[in-house]
């Protein structure tokens, strides 16, 4: 139930990015923190970025058992409806891309997926969390950049196949 006036909500934009596919710093194919020149870890997103993110997913809304908007609450079975009147009409910048303005709900929800899903720590991100969630919680360096590498490119040049990662 984010919508385009005021502030729109950024807990969710923050947990995609944060938890779910980017992490918070950029990190090399091996699993290992990219640094910066003060040796620290380098950021993956800014507080810009998430704003900006918030904004390209404004205007969903719980629907209810008819599958008509609801106002508040939520209706969890049910579909997300897109609501054009609360969507941010804008263009949205994040990740050092943009959305242009004037897009549908939907364009800028795949997008923004695209977006994302394109960003270079998806692969070392998921690799990570995929190997100590399925095989050892001490992966090596070697292992990370091998699953990394896959998520990348399966072989054929796609790059998501889970099916190849998993194998």
């Amino acid at each position: 139930n984010s919508g385009a006036m005021g502030a729109p909500n950024e807990n969710y934009p923050r947990e995609i990015m944060q938890l779910f596919s980017i992490g918070l710093h950029m990190l090399n194919p091996d699993g290992s923190f990219q640094l910066d020149a003060n040796n620290q870890p380098i950021p993956t997103y800014t507080q810009t970025d998430v704003a900006e993110l918030a904004k390209a997913l404004t205007g969903w809304s719980y629907s209810n058992p008819t599958a008509t908007p609801m106002a508040t609450g939520g209706y969890y079975p049910g579909p997300m409806l897109a609501i054009p009147a609360r969507h941010a009409g804008g263009p949205k910048t994040f990740l050092g891309q943009t959305l242009p303005a004037g897009q549908t709900i939907e364009q800028d929800l795949d997008g923004a997926i695209g977006i994302i899903f394109g960003h270079p720590n998806v692969g070392p991100f998921l690799a990570n969390r995929l190997i100590r969630a399925l095989v050892t919680s001490n992966p090596s360096p070697a292992y990370v950049t091998a699953v990394t590498n896959k998520f990348n490119d399966n072989g054929a040049g796609v790059r998501g196949d889970l099916k190849a990662v998993i194998n």
